[in-house]
Parts: C-alpha cells; sequence; structure tokens
C-alpha cells in the first residue's frame, strides 16, 4: 500500500483509535429531496465538527458544502437507478469518474454492489474496475453492501457480501448490523462500518451503534438516524462519543437528551 493510498485512509479512519464516524447525505442520488436533506448545507454545517468524515455524490458536494471546510470527502461515485424503479433498484453502475473525483480532492470513494440479484455481475464488475483505477492513484474504495428485495440481512449473506467485496479488492467494506454481527467482521479482512438504515428511534440506533463497536466495526456511516432525528446535532454527539469515547448507550442517549433540551 503505498503512501498516497495510507494517507487518505488515515483520513478516514482516525489513527488514535482505528474508528471513524461518517456523516452519509448520500440519499439524493436515488431517493431525491430526502425528508430532512432539503437544504444539505443547513442540515450539515452544526454536523460536521462530530463527524470525522462526509459521504455524499458530486452535486451535492460542489453545491453545498464550502471548499474551505476541512472535513475528508467519501464521494458516492455509483448510481443510475432510483427509488421507483421498481425492477431494478440500486442495479448501479459508474456515475462518477476518477478523474473527477481527483479534481474534488476526495480521501475515498463508495460504490454500491447487490449481492443475489440477477445482476449482481453487472455491479461487482462495475466496483472491481473502478477499484483497479482508483489503485493507480492511491484512492481507497469503500464497498457498499446494499440488500434488494427477498434477501435478509442476516450473518449468512451479510458475511458472504462482506467477504467478496474484501477479496475482490475494496478497501473498507460498508454492511448492516445483524444477530451475531461478530462472525460478519471475523471473516472479513478489511474494516467494516455499518450502515444507520431507517429511521428508527435514536435510543435503538446507539444501542445498534454500541453492539456493532462491541462486536468489532471500526464505526457507522449514519444518515436517516441523524438528520431525521428530533436533535441533529444532539444525536450526532451521541454517535460521536459511543465511537471514539466509548459511551455506554444510557451516557450517550443521556447527552442526546441533554442536547435536545437545550435546543
Amino acid at each position: 500500500m503505498d503512501w498516497g493510498m495510507k494517507n487518505r485512509l488515515s483520513r478516514i479512519i482516525k489513527p488514535k483509535d482505528k474508528r471513524t464516524v461518517m456523516l452519509a447525505v448520500d440519499h439524493g442520488y436515488f431517493m431525491g429531496p430526502t425528508s430532512g436533506l432539503e437544504n444539505i448545507k443547513t442540515m450539515v454545517d452544526p454536523l460536521l465538527r462530530y463527524a470525522d468524515t462526509l459521504m455524499l455524490t458530486r452535486g451535492a458536494l460542489r453545491n453545498y458544502i464550502d471548499p474551505e471546510q476541512q472535513i475528508p470527502i467519501v464521494l458516492r461515485v455509483s448510481g443510475g437507478t432510483s427509488i421507483i424503479n421498481e425492477d431494478h433498484l440500486l442495479h448501479e453502475g459508474t456515475v462518477v469518474s476518477v478523474e473527477d473525483a481527483i479534481r474534488l480532492n476526495v480521501s475515498g470513494v463508495a460504490f454500491s454492489i447487490l449481492v443475489g440479484q440477477p445482476f449482481e455481475r453487472d455491479t461487482i464488475l462495475g466496483m472491481t474496475e473502478y477499484i483497479d483505477t482508483c489503485e493507480r492513484y492511491g484512492i481507497p474504495v469503500l464497498a457498499v453492501t446494499a440488500v434488494g428485495r427477498g434477501l435478509g440481512k442476516d450473518v449468512k449473506y451479510l458475511s458472504l457480501a462482506s467477504r467478496m467485496a474484501a477479496e475482490l479488492g475494496a478497501h473498507i467494506v460498508k454492511t448492516y448490523y445483524c444477530d451475531g454481527f461478530e462472525k460478519v467482521v471475523e471473516t472479513c479482512p478489511v474494516p467494516i462500518v455499518i450502515a444507520g438504515g431507517k429511521k428508527q428511534p435514536e435510543k435503538d440506533a446507539l444501542q445498534m451503534a454500541f453492539d456493532a463497536i462491541q462486536a468489532g466495526a471500526i464505526g457507522v456511516d449514519m444518515g436517516r438516524n441523524i438528520f431525521q432525528s428530533s436533535s441533529p446535532v444532539g444525536m450526532m454527539k451521541a454517535v460521536n462519543a459511543i465511537v471514539h469515547k466509548r459511551y455506554t448507550v444510557k451516557e450517550a442517549y443521556d447527552l442526546f437528551e441533554s442536547d435536545h433540551i437545550k435546543n
């Protein structure tokens, strides 16, 4: 692994504790103006001080994020289908060139694969081709193991998808938390972060983050459980405290509630 790759990975995964808090606001690339992200700048600016990395699209980066911000960027580079396309949900291909990612000075890129669907080969080959190009420029690739219809978020499936992504060259894997998550971590040779998924009660989301860290995940990449919270800043602080300060769920939830009350 060359110096540039190591340096970019150190921006995403903090060297002090080898953990990361990623804020995902890339939902618009297939969901449009998601509730809470109607104006990404207004939502994101107060949260950045508690995030290690911001994950978003190039359009959102150019239109909503101040270039003087020092937050490392993980750029969404796969896409091609929308939430209303019921036949081919997340049948994604490359939508951003590596050259454009370099121009945007990103720390990493994110590419979704969909294991277990008829079109899995398309998404997997698309990811591996992108990895080949990124390797030439020292850019880490985060593989997002999306889950399609009829595929459960269980340890067998998530272990399969995560291990495949790692063996095909991904530097980090983003997947879902499940019962028995230790096995997903143990059988994946690269760092794993968990997706926040759909909005759930704040205490439940904090419990999920805590359990994932205890099971060996290096961090979380949350979106809707942050920006759709009744107190996005409080929730961002609480998640950060679980990941980096080793707070218990109760301590983190108390932090969330105290911030909620103040605001």
